[in-house]
């Protein structure tokens, strides 16, 4: 069975509660620069979610619930102290029978004599201390709190990355659209050029009505294609603003392009593409994915601390069968008068003191094997939690494999489309020139249109498959950006 070693996880990687300080750190200023209306990078649209994002919010108010767990476990070491005051007002004080013999021996057996117990008014108050000396099921709880601690620091930490991953994919998935827009704006220009050109052709006789009314058609094909690709566009940008919780939705601006990006040589970018690029958690092969992810991965550590939180609970039911001992004190006033009431009588003739102390031990011996069948119900939930993290590992190591071959095949894709977009650019030159110089058709013309267009929008699908997938192997091994890993080196 594949075993996952908490202790080690301390060491790995920073502290996740520190998240807590994230909105402090990491808010104010980038949705200050967004309402001056300057683009947003993806460094600054990362900060800003963490210090916004909603979920990651309610992940952190989770861990606060976790803290006060801690809390309320930890108050059970220390001594309990109760005070109690009451006062009763007997309307008929109560009146009991005794033997007459006990005052007369001469009386009969079936004389008794009417005594009243108690006296109009009946004062008490007591103080009680209590302190554990010995109680198993405490400390027990005490470590279980703690795990459920770590695990929900774990979980603020896995939610702040899935939040983190989620946001880069949409700001990747906003360059692409925006790449869409742009691509099918350089085609309707294109083909609105080459209509005017060819209507000129036609009106002197040198083009026919076809080639004409051919161009017509692309050009109609291709404007709802433009309203279409407005439109996801600006729904990309508003799932942006709402991971960062910003009002204006419509007015988020990003910086950056897919289409000039070079995957090979990194200072060849723009400052914009180049932090893009560079942001990155992993860097590695295959073997080395698996390795940290086996460490690292916060779903894999949320089902290893899930699984010794029910180790916990189990030992909670096993030391039921161990004694309890205590230490308590008593300090007793009691106080009765008749009449009208008198804040605790009026002399010591009407007031009693008592006070004790001593030692109480607790052994449970029989409750109807009750202990027994929860014993055995959590020893079940453990060896449930046990094929989980055996599972989870195994799906974890499957999914990092294919990430990492998503991401080379993505960057291979690039590099090829690279290339296809310079070819079918020169392409599109030469048909063009021949076309004006009559050597060639409309239709060898449109052809080389489109082919350039589809080469450029494939680069861009190339380019943003391997950014999303790199970003996906980041969160699937656990060195997220601005999380695990600082962007302007590593902090492990």
């Amino acid at each position: 069975m594949t075993r996952i070693d908490i202790r080690r996880f301390s060491a790995s990687v920073p502290v996740a509660f520190l998240l807590l300080f994230a909105a402090e750190a990491f808010g104010p200023p980038q949705l200050d620069a967004q309402e001056s209306g300057g683009a947003m990078g993806l460094e600054q649209v990362v900060r800003t979610a963490l210090g916004s994002n909603r979920d990651v919010l309610a992940a952190r108010l989770g861990l606060r619930e976790a803290n006060e767990r801690v809390s309320e476990a930890r108050s059970s070491v220390y001594p309990t102290i109760d005070f109690n005051v009451g006062y009763t007002r007997n309307v008929s004080p109560p009146i009991n029978f005794l033997p007459a013999a006990i005052f007369d021996p001469t009386a009969g057996p079936d004389d008794y004599i009417a005594v009243q117990f108690g006296a109009d008014n009946q004062w008490t108050s007591s103080l009680i201390v209590e302190q554990p000396l010995f109680k198993p099921s405490v400390f027990v709880a005490l470590g279980a709190a703690g795990h459920f601690k770590r695990l929900q620091e774990e979980s603020v930490r896995g939610q702040t990355q899935v939040v983190v991953t989620r946001v880069r994919v949409a700001y990747y998935r906003l360059l692409l659209s925006q790449e869409q827009v742009r691509l099918t704006e350089n085609s309707l220009r294109r083909v609105r050029k080459s209509l005017d050109e060819t209507q000129a052709l036609h009106r002197a006789g040198l083009a026919s009505e076809y080639d004409v009314l051919r161009l017509q058609v692309e050009l109609a094909n291709l404007e709802p294609n433009l309203l279409r690709a407005q439109n996801a566009s600006m729904q990309a940008r508003r799932q942006i603003a709402v991971e960062l919780d910003i009002s204006d939705q419509e007015s988020l601006e990003v910086t950056g392009s897919l289409a000039d990006m070079d995957l090979e040589d990194l200072q060849a970018n723009t400052d914009a593409n180049r932090e893009i690029l560079a942001f990155a958690g992993f860097q590695g092969g295959v073997r080395e994915a698996v390795r940290i992810a086996r460490e690292l991965r916060s779903d894999v550590r949320q089902l290893a601390l899930n699984e010794d939180l029910r180790r916990s609970e189990m030992r909670l039911e096993q030391v039921s069968y161990l004694p309890e001992v205590t230490l308590f004190g008593n300090y007793i006033i009691s106080a009765q008068d008749n009449g009208s009431p008198n804040f605790f009588a009026r002399g010591d003739g009407q007031r009693a003191y008592s006070r004790m102390l001593g030692v109480r031990v607790s052994l449970p011996i029989f409750q109807g094997f009750r202990r027994d069948a929860r014993i055995d119900q959590k020893r079940a939930l453990v060896r449930q939690a046990e094929v989980r993290t055996e599972k989870g590992v195994d799906q974890a190591v499957a999914q990092v494999k294919s990430l990492v071959e998503a991401t080379d095949e993505a960057h291979q894709r690039a590099r090829g489309q690279r290339l296809a977009v310079r070819q079918a650019q020169r392409g599109f030159e030469i048909a063009s020139a021949q076309y004006r110089e009559g050597l060639s058709s409309q239709l060898e013309l449109t052809d080389s249109e489109v082919a350039l267009r589809q080469s450029e929008f494939n680069y861009a699908q190339a380019v943003y498959d391997y950014l999303v997938a790199r970003a996906q192997l980041d969160e699937a091994t656990g060195r997220v950006p601005l999380v695990d890993v600082d962007i302007q080196g590593d902090r492990f």
